[in-house]
C-alpha cells in the first residue's frame, strides 16, 4: 500500500490567480446545512470553518488552480461564527482577516451572488472535468455530506479514477455518503447498536478525522447538548484504520488517493498535500 502519514506540530467557476497550463479544477464541496441536529430534539448552528475553507482555497488561487464550489442542493453555504478566530490562523490577526477579505471577495455565503453550484450540475458538468475534490469541516458535514447520494457517486468515481480526494476535521464523515444506504448504517451507531458497515469503498484506508477526545474536550460548544454519532467512531466501525494526534495538534493521513486531516489545525497540512498531488 502506498501512502504516508505526516505529522506538523458552475456553473460558476472561480480562479482569481493567472490560469498555467497545469491549471487543476478543483472542486471544493461544502454543506448546504446551518443547524446540526442534536439528541433530544436540540440543534446547534453551524456551518464551515473559516480557516479549513479560506486556507486550503487561497493555496490553490495562488497556485494557479482553478476552484468550483458545491454544495448538495447548491445553497449558499453557512459560516460558522464561532470559527471566526486568530486562533485558528496561527494566532495572526492579519492572516485571518485576509482570509476572511478573500472569502467576502468569493460571494460564498451571499445567498444572492454565491457562486455555489449543486451536485447535480456538477454530475451534469461531467465528473471528468474535475481533477480533485476538498472538502472542509465544522459541523455542518455531519447533517447532511454523510448521507449525500449525489456525493457518494461523486467520490466513487474519483476512488475508481484514483483521483486525489482531501477532506479536513469533521470533513471525512463525509466519506460515508460512499456506501449504500448510509443512513441505516449511522442510525444503528446513534442507537447505541453494533452497525454493521456495508461494502464500504474506503475499507482499510488510513485516515483520521475530528477525533473522540478532541469531541469530548469541545462538547460544551453544543450548548449541553450531545451530538447523535462522533466522526472518529463511525469512520473505525465503517473499516477505516483510525489515527491521530493529540488535541489540536496538525495530524495528516495519505492513503493512496485519499488525503484527510484530523482538525482546524491540520488545513495546511492537507492542502499543502493536495497541491503536491496536483504536480504530478
Amino acid at each position: 500500500m502506498n501512502h504516508t502519514i505526516l505529522k506538523t506540530a458552475a456553473g460558476a467557476v472561480l480562479g482569481l490567480a493567472a490560469l498555467t497550463a497545469n491549471a487543476a479544477n478543483v472542486l471544493v464541496v461544502l454543506s448546504d446545512a446551518a443547524q446540526l441536529e442534536l439528541r433530544d430534539n436540540r440543534s446547534f448552528n453551524t456551518g464551515f470553518y473559516a480557516n479549513e475553507l479560506m486556507q486550503p482555497v487561497k493555496k490553490l488561487l495562488d497556485a494557479g488552480h482553478v476552484v468550483t464550489f458545491a454544495t448538495p442542493l447548491g445553497k449558499a453555504p453557512t459560516l460558522d461564527r464561532l470559527s471566526v478566530d486568530k486562533a485558528y490562523f496561527g494566532n495572526d490577526e492579519a492572516s485571518m482577516r485576509e482570509h476572511l477579505a478573500l472569502l467576502d471577495k468569493l460571494q460564498l455565503t451571499s445567498a444572492l451572488h454565491s457562486p455555489v453550484i449543486s451536485l447535480a450540475r456538477v454530475e451534469q458538468n461531467g465528473y471528468g472535468h474535475y481533477d480533485a475534490i476538498y472538502i472542509p469541516g465544522g459541523h455542518a458535514p455531519m447533517q447532511d455530506l454523510l448521507h449525500s447520494a449525489p456525493l457518494g457517486r461523486l467520490l466513487r468515481d474519483f476512488h475508481a479514477n484514483a483521483k486525489p480526494t482531501a477532506l479536513a476535521c469533521h470533513g471525512p464523515i463525509a466519506l460515508l455518503s460512499a456506501m449504500e444506504q448510509p443512513e441505516q448504517f449511522t442510525a444503528a451507531l446513534a442507537a447505541g447498536g453494533k452497525a454493521k458497515a456495508p461494502a464500504w469503498i474506503y475499507a482499510g484506508y488510513e485516515m483520521t478525522v475530528f477525533s473522540n477526545a478532541e469531541e469530548d474536550a469541545s462538547k460544551g460548544m453544543l450548548n449541553g447538548g450531545a451530538m447523535k454519532i462522533w466522526p472518529q467512531n463511525a469512520l473505525q466501525r465503517a473499516g477505516g484504520v483510525y489515527s491521530s494526534a493529540a488535541n489540536w495538534q496538525s495530524w495528516v493521513v495519505a492513503d493512496r488517493e485519499l488525503i484527510t486531516g484530523q482538525n482546524p489545525a491540520s488545513a495546511v497540512g492537507v492542502a499543502d498535500q493536495l497541491l503536491a498531488r496536483l504536480k504530478r
